[in-house]
């Protein structure tokens, strides 16, 4: 079975995504485990995850390292965080969740995963977790909501490190359903550059989420 390295702790294994398995023999969504050369790689499911999309999509600036602190905003049952907690392994994920029920699925991975840590909090407050969170390299931000790019600015304003990488997940109809995603995106990009943020990249998710772009973005402070 063939392998190569995409980026920093990512892998292409025949066609798929995968990261190596900090948790080994130990699944977290039900993904597939491949074992190379006595290495264990857990193949990224582009349907599950938004960031494993993006990179099967053309993503090319990847800020994850293996010592990275990241401040997952809408950290749901921690599928994409999970993958995240692979690769930057030497790192923290600070995962924001704001359902109770999927806190308690989150919750049974961050106990087997020593580098996430899971808070259970409304990420349109970020005030409320101060006292939790340190200054991240990242920001992560895939909250389905219609102010979802106020409160990833927000975020980022209050926690991102000078020379930080934001990385928003935008879903049109979460804003409106009733325009076209096209226009949605054209105005929430106006929106983050008039509040001084910078687009570096973005990414349409299609086909494996509808009306989803990931918008990759830097601040200057």
């Amino acid at each position: 079975m063939e392998i190569t390295q995409k980026f920093n702790g990512v892998y292409e294994i025949e066609g798929h995504v995968a990261t190596e398995n900090l948790n080994q023999g130990t699944k977290v969504y039900g993904e597939r485990l491949v074992e190379i050369e006595g290495k264990e790689y857990r193949i990224w499911d582009p349907r599950r995850s938004k960031l494993s999309a993006a990179i099967l999509n053309g993503f090319e600036t990847f800020p994850f390292e293996e010592d990275s602190k990241v401040l997952y905003l809408g950290a749901s049952a921690g599928t994409t965080p999970s993958h995240i907690s692979d690769i930057s392994k030497n790192g923290l994920i600070y995962c924001v969740e704001f359902s109770p029920r999927m806190m308690r699925n989150l919750m049974d991975v961050c106990n087997e995963r020593k580098n996430m840590i899971p808070i259970l909090d409304d990420a349109t407050k970020p005030k409320n977790y101060m006292n939790l969170v340190q200054k991240v390299d990242i920001v992560y931000s895939d909250v389905a909501q219609p102010n979802q790019s106020e409160l990833f600015m927000d975020n980022m304003r209050l926690y991102l490190k000078e020379n930080g990488i934001g990385i928003l997940m935008l879903k049109a109809r979460s804003i409106d359903v009733t325009k076209a995603p096209k226009k949605i995106f054209k105005e929430e990009e106006s929106k983050l550059k008039t509040h001084g943020f910078k687009v570096v990249e973005k990414v349409k998710l299609k086909p494996y989420e509808k009306d989803h772009m990931a918008f990759i973005c830097e601040f200057s402070f």
